[in-house]
């Protein structure tokens, strides 16, 4: 994406805008219609790497990056576009890798940390946790009010395993005794929780097979197939009532799975013969569309979940 000057592209939690961070600025759009809302240049913003709404507010968390950054790429700050100006910052001793907003809290990726603090003000810093090597700032958190758990999920130290932190019973320096799993034999390439915290969806760099768990129970709900080639996946997303979830990849295609009536998903002609392997038995998508295989996108789930 950075070839056409774009740097990176994020739906906020209601998955009805989305960012567009660019050389010349920032720029935010409507999805439904698909309209421009907001458009920040590079006077006022410089180039930008990172961008998070918090749903559909006035406040925008940004990081500065690429060739024209106005800021540094440690530091995220708080923009206030009803007061049209920049009201908070923190800085940080390495890259901001990535950012994430709840109604209460801003959750930062570092590459071997990732930061905890309360939001939007008293800004405070509730917890740092360690992580194993984490350059994509892999990392999502249960965005709605009503989640039963405020999910934290993030790469965990041991190959393909996650961490999960419930960010509700953190306070200044302490919180709930993290938990792993193990999700994949190989590493981690993407992760998603659904809204209430009550879901994650994971895939490893082999890009083949998408595993959705229970974050409750930590066990796997279902297992669904990408495909057999390799790839590497862009974005998993839940869709807001999480019975769907959707996919996209390299491979120019975008995957749409059933998570609540899985009996929508493809399956093989063979899947009855267990003794044909895993393979056969794989849940396939029930829908799939194509996209430029030379453009790296995202994808998300807009009214009645369209895509």
């Amino acid at each position: 994406m950075a070839a056409k000057g774009i740097h990176s592209l994020r739906f906020n939690q209601d998955q009805g805008c989305f960012t567009c961070c660019m050389e010349t600025g920032l720029r935010i759009y409507n999805v439904e219609p698909l309209v421009e809302k907001a458009h920040f240049d590079n006077d006022l913003m410089g180039s930008i790497s990172i961008a998070e709404m918090l749903w559909r507010t006035n406040v925008i968390a940004v990081v500065g990056g690429g060739n024209r950054a106005k800021f540094a790429d440690n530091t995220v700050l708080i923009y206030d576009d009803l007061s049209k100006k920049f009201v908070m910052e923190v800085t940080f001793t390495s890259p901001i890798k990535a950012v994430r907003l709840r109604r209460d809290k801003m959750v930062v990726a570092l590459q071997r940390e990732i930061h905890v603090f309360s939001f939007p003000t008293p800004i405070r810093r509730l917890l740092t946790l360690e992580t194993k090597d984490n350059p994509a700032g892999l990392m999502e958190i249960a965005t709605f009010a009503t989640a039963q758990k405020q999910l934290l999920a993030f790469p965990g130290h041991k190959l393909g395993s996650i961490q999960l932190v419930d960010l509700g019973a953190t306070e200044a320096g302490s919180s709930s005794a993290p938990v792993t799993l193990s999700a994949h034999q190989g590493a981690l390439a993407c992760l998603a929780v659904n809204g209430n915290g009550t879901m994650i969806a994971t895939a490893s760099v082999q890009g083949t097979l998408i595993r959705v768990w229970d974050s409750i129970r930590r066990s796997l709900l279902v297992e669904l197939r990408r495909g057999a080639d390799p790839a590497t996946l862009y974005c998993i997303t839940f869709s807001r009532d999480s019975e769907f979830l959707c996919a996209s990849s390299d491979k120019g295609t975008v995957h749409i799975f059933a998570l609540k009536n899985t009996s929508l998903n493809r399956r093989s002609t063979f899947s009855n013969m267990g003794f044909l392997g895993n393979y056969v038995e794989s849940q396939w998508a029930l829908a799939t569309f194509t996209v430029p295989p030379e453009c790296a996108c995202v994808c998300a789930f807009g009214t009645r979940n369209s895509v």
